[in-house]
Protein backbone atom coordinates (compact mmCIF):
# COMPACT_ATOMS: atom_id res chain seq x y z
CA UNK A 1 0.00 0.00 0.00
CA UNK A 2 1.47 3.30 -0.74
CA UNK A 3 1.65 6.19 1.39
CA UNK A 4 0.69 9.94 0.88
CA UNK A 5 1.77 12.77 2.48
CA UNK A 6 -1.65 14.12 3.10
CA UNK A 7 -4.21 11.56 3.48
CA UNK A 8 -6.61 11.81 6.18
CA UNK A 9 -10.34 11.23 7.18
CA UNK A 10 -12.25 14.55 6.58
CA UNK A 11 -15.90 13.67 7.69
CA UNK A 12 -17.40 10.75 9.78
CA UNK A 13 -20.52 10.03 11.07
CA UNK A 14 -20.60 11.62 14.40
CA UNK A 15 -19.70 15.10 12.35
CA UNK A 16 -23.01 14.82 11.14
CA UNK A 17 -26.08 16.62 13.38
CA UNK A 18 -29.04 14.55 12.30
CA UNK A 19 -31.25 17.38 13.93
CA UNK A 20 -31.43 18.73 10.58
CA UNK A 21 -32.27 15.27 8.57
CA UNK A 22 -34.81 15.25 6.34
CA UNK A 23 -36.27 12.28 8.50
CA UNK A 24 -36.78 14.16 11.62
CA UNK A 25 -40.35 15.61 10.88
CA UNK A 26 -41.74 12.61 9.04
CA UNK A 27 -40.40 9.11 10.54
CA UNK A 28 -41.15 8.45 14.21
CA UNK A 29 -38.30 6.35 15.01
CA UNK A 30 -34.86 6.43 16.15
CA UNK A 31 -31.76 6.63 13.61
CA UNK A 32 -27.84 6.84 13.15
CA UNK A 33 -25.24 7.66 10.70
CA UNK A 34 -24.23 4.80 9.15
CA UNK A 35 -22.16 6.59 6.90
CA UNK A 36 -20.83 9.89 5.43
CA UNK A 37 -19.38 8.99 2.35
CA UNK A 38 -18.45 9.02 -1.65
CA UNK A 39 -18.39 12.81 -2.40
CA UNK A 40 -18.83 14.49 -5.43
CA UNK A 41 -16.17 17.07 -5.33
CA UNK A 42 -15.44 20.51 -7.13
CA UNK A 43 -13.93 24.10 -6.51
CA UNK A 44 -16.27 26.87 -5.50
CA UNK A 45 -15.91 30.46 -7.11
CA UNK A 46 -14.35 31.73 -3.76
CA UNK A 47 -11.44 29.33 -3.72
CA UNK A 48 -12.76 26.23 -1.31
CA UNK A 49 -14.06 23.15 -2.12
CA UNK A 50 -17.47 21.65 -1.76
CA UNK A 51 -18.02 18.21 -0.84
CA UNK A 52 -21.40 16.94 -2.13
CA UNK A 53 -21.92 13.81 0.89
CA UNK A 54 -23.76 10.84 0.53
CA UNK A 55 -25.27 10.88 4.09
CA UNK A 56 -26.94 7.52 4.88
CA UNK A 57 -29.34 7.16 7.29
CA UNK A 58 -30.42 3.71 9.14
CA UNK A 59 -32.86 2.56 11.68
CA UNK A 60 -31.50 2.34 15.22
CA UNK A 61 -33.23 -0.63 15.69
CA UNK A 62 -34.54 -2.17 12.38
CA UNK A 63 -35.89 -5.51 13.91
CA UNK A 64 -38.42 -5.90 16.29
CA UNK A 65 -40.99 -8.79 17.03
CA UNK A 66 -39.63 -10.92 14.36
CA UNK A 67 -40.18 -8.12 11.39
CA UNK A 68 -36.92 -6.11 9.83
CA UNK A 69 -38.00 -2.60 8.49
CA UNK A 70 -37.01 -0.39 5.66
CA UNK A 71 -37.01 3.05 5.26
CA UNK A 72 -38.99 4.69 2.26
CA UNK A 73 -39.75 7.79 1.44
CA UNK A 74 -43.87 8.26 -0.18
CA UNK A 75 -44.89 11.19 -2.08
CA UNK A 76 -48.10 11.39 -0.54
CA UNK A 77 -47.18 10.70 3.56
CA UNK A 78 -43.29 11.33 3.55
CA UNK A 79 -41.06 8.81 5.11
CA UNK A 80 -42.63 5.53 5.63
CA UNK A 81 -41.26 2.30 7.28
CA UNK A 82 -42.16 -1.15 5.93
CA UNK A 83 -41.69 -4.35 7.23
CA UNK A 84 -41.04 -7.95 6.56
CA UNK A 85 -40.66 -11.13 8.49
CA UNK A 86 -37.28 -12.44 9.17
CA UNK A 87 -37.99 -15.57 7.55
CA UNK A 88 -38.86 -14.45 4.50
CA UNK A 89 -35.70 -12.07 4.03
CA UNK A 90 -31.98 -12.78 3.35
CA UNK A 91 -29.96 -9.82 5.46
CA UNK A 92 -26.54 -11.44 4.89
CA UNK A 93 -25.39 -8.23 3.14
CA UNK A 94 -25.18 -5.37 5.72
CA UNK A 95 -26.40 -2.90 3.16
CA UNK A 96 -29.71 -4.32 2.02
CA UNK A 97 -31.79 -7.51 2.48
CA UNK A 98 -33.55 -9.77 -0.45
CA UNK A 99 -37.01 -10.63 -0.27
CA UNK A 100 -37.11 -14.29 -0.76
CA UNK A 101 -40.59 -14.68 -2.04
CA UNK A 102 -39.29 -12.95 -5.15
CA UNK A 103 -36.34 -15.33 -5.80
CA UNK A 104 -34.84 -16.19 -8.12
CA UNK A 105 -35.39 -12.66 -9.29
CA UNK A 106 -33.51 -10.29 -6.85
CA UNK A 107 -36.06 -7.98 -5.69
CA UNK A 108 -33.98 -6.13 -2.35
CA UNK A 109 -35.03 -3.10 0.75
CA UNK A 110 -32.47 -1.53 1.97
CA UNK A 111 -31.44 -0.85 5.82
CA UNK A 112 -31.04 2.74 5.35
CA UNK A 113 -31.77 5.85 2.91
CA UNK A 114 -29.34 8.85 1.74
CA UNK A 115 -29.87 12.08 1.14
CA UNK A 116 -26.89 14.60 0.10
CA UNK A 117 -25.16 17.16 2.10
CA UNK A 118 -23.23 19.60 0.97
CA UNK A 119 -20.02 19.74 3.08
CA UNK A 120 -17.80 22.80 2.31
CA UNK A 121 -13.72 22.55 2.83
CA UNK A 122 -10.49 24.91 2.76
CA UNK A 123 -9.12 24.98 -0.47
CA UNK A 124 -7.11 22.62 0.23
CA UNK A 125 -9.57 19.52 1.29
CA UNK A 126 -8.05 19.81 4.87
CA UNK A 127 -10.38 21.76 6.77
CA UNK A 128 -14.04 21.99 7.50
CA UNK A 129 -15.36 25.50 6.95
CA UNK A 130 -18.81 24.70 6.70
CA UNK A 131 -21.44 21.90 6.68
CA UNK A 132 -24.40 23.46 4.52
CA UNK A 133 -27.88 21.74 6.50
CA UNK A 134 -29.76 24.66 4.74
CA UNK A 135 -28.95 22.74 1.66
CA UNK A 136 -29.49 19.32 1.91
CA UNK A 137 -30.60 17.49 -0.94
CA UNK A 138 -33.57 14.72 -0.22
CA UNK A 139 -35.81 12.80 -2.27
CA UNK A 140 -38.64 14.59 -3.95
CA UNK A 141 -39.40 12.66 -7.13
CA UNK A 142 -41.75 8.58 -6.83
CA UNK A 143 -38.14 7.34 -8.43
CA UNK A 144 -35.82 8.28 -5.45
CA UNK A 145 -38.33 6.23 -2.87
CA UNK A 146 -35.32 4.43 -1.77
CA UNK A 147 -33.00 7.75 -1.66
CA UNK A 148 -30.18 9.35 -3.50
CA UNK A 149 -26.72 8.14 -3.63
CA UNK A 150 -23.36 8.88 -4.77
CA UNK A 151 -23.10 12.19 -6.53
CA UNK A 152 -20.80 13.47 -9.44
CA UNK A 153 -20.00 16.59 -10.30
CA UNK A 154 -18.42 18.14 -12.81
CA UNK A 155 -17.72 21.86 -13.74
CA UNK A 156 -18.12 22.46 -17.94
CA UNK A 157 -18.78 25.80 -19.51
CA UNK A 158 -19.25 27.66 -16.32
CA UNK A 159 -21.87 26.03 -14.93
CA UNK A 160 -21.59 22.64 -12.05
CA UNK A 161 -23.88 19.60 -13.46
CA UNK A 162 -24.47 16.73 -10.91
CA UNK A 163 -25.32 13.51 -11.33
CA UNK A 164 -26.56 10.76 -8.31
CA UNK A 165 -28.47 7.55 -8.45
CA UNK A 166 -31.69 7.79 -7.90
CA UNK A 167 -33.40 4.11 -6.28
CA UNK A 168 -36.74 3.24 -6.13
CA UNK A 169 -38.92 0.67 -7.33
CA UNK A 170 -39.77 2.31 -10.63
CA UNK A 171 -36.41 2.33 -11.64
CA UNK A 172 -32.40 2.59 -10.59
CA UNK A 173 -32.29 5.31 -12.77
CA UNK A 174 -29.55 7.98 -12.81
CA UNK A 175 -30.47 12.02 -12.47
CA UNK A 176 -29.22 15.35 -13.18
CA UNK A 177 -28.63 18.15 -10.73
CA UNK A 178 -27.49 21.25 -11.95
CA UNK A 179 -26.28 24.29 -10.40
CA UNK A 180 -24.85 28.41 -11.04
CA UNK A 181 -22.63 28.51 -7.53
CA UNK A 182 -21.91 25.02 -6.84
CA UNK A 183 -24.05 24.88 -3.65
CA UNK A 184 -27.54 25.50 -4.88
CA UNK A 185 -28.84 22.84 -7.03
CA UNK A 186 -31.72 21.83 -9.25
CA UNK A 187 -33.42 18.46 -10.05
CA UNK A 188 -33.65 18.48 -13.92
CA UNK A 189 -34.74 14.79 -14.08
CA UNK A 190 -33.64 11.34 -14.97
CA UNK A 191 -30.91 10.85 -17.80
CA UNK A 192 -30.32 7.72 -17.94
CA UNK A 193 -32.70 4.63 -17.27
CA UNK A 194 -32.69 1.39 -15.19
CA UNK A 195 -29.24 -0.35 -13.50
CA UNK A 196 -26.78 2.41 -15.06
CA UNK A 197 -25.13 3.25 -11.99
CA UNK A 198 -21.40 5.51 -12.12
CA UNK A 199 -22.53 8.04 -14.62
CA UNK A 200 -19.61 10.46 -14.41
CA UNK A 201 -19.68 13.39 -17.19
CA UNK A 202 -16.39 14.62 -18.35
CA UNK A 203 -15.16 17.63 -17.16
CA UNK A 204 -15.27 19.39 -20.73
CA UNK A 205 -16.34 18.71 -23.86
CA UNK A 206 -15.49 17.25 -27.44
CA UNK A 207 -16.04 18.89 -30.60
CA UNK A 208 -18.86 20.68 -28.83
CA UNK A 209 -20.43 17.05 -27.70
CA UNK A 210 -20.75 16.15 -23.94
CA UNK A 211 -19.24 12.98 -22.70
CA UNK A 212 -19.73 10.66 -19.74
CA UNK A 213 -18.88 7.39 -18.47
CA UNK A 214 -21.29 4.84 -17.44
CA UNK A 215 -21.61 1.53 -15.83
CA UNK A 216 -25.16 -0.12 -17.39
CA UNK A 217 -25.58 -3.37 -14.81
CA UNK A 218 -27.60 -6.47 -15.10
CA UNK A 219 -28.84 -9.89 -13.63
CA UNK A 220 -27.49 -11.41 -16.33
CA UNK A 221 -24.03 -11.72 -18.49
CA UNK A 222 -23.26 -13.76 -21.41
CA UNK A 223 -20.30 -15.97 -21.18
CA UNK A 224 -17.16 -14.15 -23.30
CA UNK A 225 -15.65 -16.72 -25.82
CA UNK A 226 -13.05 -19.26 -24.43
CA UNK A 227 -10.09 -17.15 -26.48
CA UNK A 228 -11.29 -13.68 -24.99
CA UNK A 229 -8.89 -11.73 -23.40
CA UNK A 230 -12.45 -10.29 -21.07
CA UNK A 231 -14.21 -11.41 -18.29
CA UNK A 232 -17.95 -11.61 -18.66
CA UNK A 233 -19.40 -8.95 -16.82
CA UNK A 234 -20.42 -4.99 -16.31
CA UNK A 235 -17.64 -2.59 -18.23
CA UNK A 236 -17.18 0.73 -17.93
CA UNK A 237 -18.49 2.46 -21.01
CA UNK A 238 -19.10 5.91 -23.06
CA UNK A 239 -21.98 8.31 -23.67
CA UNK A 240 -22.13 11.30 -25.82
CA UNK A 241 -24.90 13.86 -25.68
CA UNK A 242 -25.71 17.32 -27.47
CA UNK A 243 -27.44 18.96 -24.44
CA UNK A 244 -26.64 16.58 -21.19
CA UNK A 245 -30.24 15.31 -21.32
CA UNK A 246 -30.28 13.06 -23.92
CA UNK A 247 -27.46 10.52 -24.65
CA UNK A 248 -26.31 8.45 -26.88
CA UNK A 249 -24.37 5.35 -25.91
CA UNK A 250 -21.17 4.88 -27.61
CA UNK A 251 -20.98 1.28 -30.03
CA UNK A 252 -17.88 -0.45 -28.30
CA UNK A 253 -17.40 -1.50 -24.56
CA UNK A 254 -14.41 1.31 -23.41
CA UNK A 255 -12.62 -0.19 -19.69
CA UNK A 256 -13.41 -4.16 -19.35
CA UNK A 257 -12.21 -6.67 -16.84
CA UNK A 258 -9.55 -8.19 -18.68
CA UNK A 259 -8.42 -12.25 -17.68
CA UNK A 260 -5.22 -10.90 -17.24
CA UNK A 261 -6.05 -8.77 -14.40
CA UNK A 262 -6.99 -11.39 -12.76
CA UNK A 263 -8.80 -10.37 -9.46
CA UNK A 264 -10.52 -7.51 -11.43
CA UNK A 265 -13.90 -8.92 -11.52
CA UNK A 266 -16.42 -5.92 -11.63
CA UNK A 267 -15.12 -2.05 -12.87
CA UNK A 268 -17.24 1.78 -12.34
CA UNK A 269 -16.68 4.94 -12.86
CA UNK A 270 -15.11 6.99 -10.10
CA UNK A 271 -13.42 10.49 -10.21
CA UNK A 272 -15.21 12.61 -13.40
CA UNK A 273 -12.69 12.71 -15.93
CA UNK A 274 -10.27 15.85 -15.86
CA UNK A 275 -8.42 17.15 -19.00
CA UNK A 276 -4.61 16.89 -18.74
CA UNK A 277 -1.49 17.88 -20.80
CA UNK A 278 -1.72 13.62 -22.03
CA UNK A 279 -5.33 13.31 -22.31
CA UNK A 280 -8.75 12.62 -20.14
CA UNK A 281 -7.45 11.28 -16.57
CA UNK A 282 -9.79 8.42 -15.39
CA UNK A 283 -9.91 7.66 -12.11
CA UNK A 284 -12.36 4.28 -11.71
CA UNK A 285 -12.52 1.50 -9.10
CA UNK A 286 -12.04 -1.71 -9.95
CA UNK A 287 -13.26 -5.16 -7.68
CA UNK A 288 -11.62 -8.17 -6.38
CA UNK A 289 -13.47 -11.24 -5.41
CA UNK A 290 -13.82 -11.90 -1.44
CA UNK A 291 -16.89 -12.68 0.20
CA UNK A 292 -20.44 -10.90 -0.09
CA UNK A 293 -18.96 -7.23 -0.88
CA UNK A 294 -15.18 -7.57 -2.07
CA UNK A 295 -12.78 -5.54 -2.01
CA UNK A 296 -12.81 -2.08 -4.07
CA UNK A 297 -9.64 -0.28 -4.88
CA UNK A 298 -9.10 2.70 -7.18
CA UNK A 299 -6.95 2.67 -10.15
CA UNK A 300 -6.59 4.77 -13.22
CA UNK A 301 -5.64 5.38 -17.20
CA UNK A 302 -5.24 8.16 -20.12
CA UNK A 303 -8.14 8.66 -22.66
CA UNK A 304 -7.45 10.27 -25.90
CA UNK A 305 -8.20 14.19 -25.70
CA UNK A 306 -9.88 14.14 -29.01
CA UNK A 307 -10.87 10.45 -28.74
CA UNK A 308 -11.58 9.03 -25.52
CA UNK A 309 -12.32 5.73 -27.12
CA UNK A 310 -8.24 5.33 -27.38
CA UNK A 311 -6.79 4.38 -24.68
CA UNK A 312 -3.42 5.74 -24.69
CA UNK A 313 -2.71 4.50 -20.62
CA UNK A 314 -4.49 2.10 -18.00
CA UNK A 315 -2.85 1.48 -14.63
CA UNK A 316 -5.24 -2.12 -13.25
CA UNK A 317 -1.72 -4.14 -11.60
CA UNK A 318 -0.86 -1.60 -8.70
CA UNK A 319 -4.38 0.63 -7.15
CA UNK A 320 -3.61 3.70 -6.58
CA UNK A 321 -5.53 3.48 -3.79
CA UNK A 322 -6.48 0.97 -1.58
CA UNK A 323 -8.72 1.20 2.10
CA UNK A 324 -6.10 2.64 4.88
CA UNK A 325 -7.36 0.31 8.53
CA UNK A 326 -4.52 3.24 9.75
CA UNK A 327 -6.93 6.47 8.85
CA UNK A 328 -10.08 4.63 10.43
CA UNK A 329 -8.52 3.19 13.72
CA UNK A 330 -10.20 5.35 15.64
CA UNK A 331 -13.66 4.54 13.93
CA UNK A 332 -13.29 0.97 14.61
CA UNK A 333 -16.26 0.11 16.76
CA UNK A 334 -18.62 1.73 14.15
CA UNK A 335 -16.83 0.03 10.77
CA UNK A 336 -19.19 -2.59 9.11
CA UNK A 337 -17.34 -3.66 6.11
CA UNK A 338 -13.44 -3.66 5.16
CA UNK A 339 -11.43 -3.18 2.37
CA UNK A 340 -13.67 -0.67 0.29
CA UNK A 341 -12.58 2.72 -0.88
CA UNK A 342 -14.49 4.11 -3.24
CA UNK A 343 -12.72 7.42 -5.41
CA UNK A 344 -15.76 10.06 -6.11
CA UNK A 345 -13.71 13.37 -7.42
CA UNK A 346 -11.01 14.96 -7.92
CA UNK A 347 -9.46 18.82 -8.03
CA UNK A 348 -6.42 20.25 -9.45
CA UNK A 349 -3.90 22.18 -6.99
CA UNK A 350 -0.54 23.40 -7.47
CA UNK A 351 1.61 20.04 -7.84
CA UNK A 352 -0.51 17.72 -6.92
CA UNK A 353 -4.61 16.57 -7.13
CA UNK A 354 -6.89 16.57 -4.06
CA UNK A 355 -8.61 13.32 -4.50
CA UNK A 356 -12.01 12.80 -2.44
CA UNK A 357 -13.27 9.20 -1.50
CA UNK A 358 -15.54 7.66 0.51
CA UNK A 359 -13.40 4.94 2.71
CA UNK A 360 -15.20 1.71 4.02
CA UNK A 361 -18.79 3.11 3.11
CA UNK A 362 -18.55 4.69 6.50
CA UNK A 363 -16.62 8.10 6.16
CA UNK A 364 -14.83 10.84 4.10
CA UNK A 365 -10.97 10.27 3.10
CA UNK A 366 -9.07 13.58 1.39
CA UNK A 367 -5.57 12.67 -0.32
CA UNK A 368 -3.32 14.42 -2.10
CA UNK A 369 -1.66 12.38 -4.76
CA UNK A 370 1.58 14.10 -6.56
CA UNK A 371 0.76 14.82 -10.59
CA UNK A 372 4.19 13.29 -10.58
CA UNK A 373 2.80 9.85 -9.91
CA UNK A 374 1.19 10.21 -13.13
CA UNK A 375 3.97 11.34 -15.32
CA UNK A 376 1.76 14.66 -16.27
CA UNK A 377 0.70 18.14 -15.63
CA UNK A 378 -2.78 20.25 -15.88
CA UNK A 379 -3.08 21.96 -19.00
Amino acid sequence: MKNYSFDKIILAPDDIDLSYSPFKKKLDAETYVLGAFNPGMTRLPNGNLLLMVRIAEALRNPVNDGKINSIRWDERKGYVLDDYNLDQVDTSDPRKFIIKEFLPNPVVALTSLSWLLPVELSGDGGEIINIHYDKIIAPQQGYQEYGIEDPRISYIRGKYYMTTCSVSSERHSTTLYTSDDGINYRLEGIILDHQNKDMVLFEGTIDNKFFALTRPLGSLYFATSPDSMYNPGPSINLAQSPDLLHWKPLDEPLIRSAKRSGQLLKLGGGAQPILTKEGWLVLFHGVEKKGEIGIYRTYWGILDENNPQNILRLEMNKPLLEANPYLTSELRDIIYIEDVVFTTGIVEMEDHFIIASGELDLCTRITHIPKSDFGLNLK
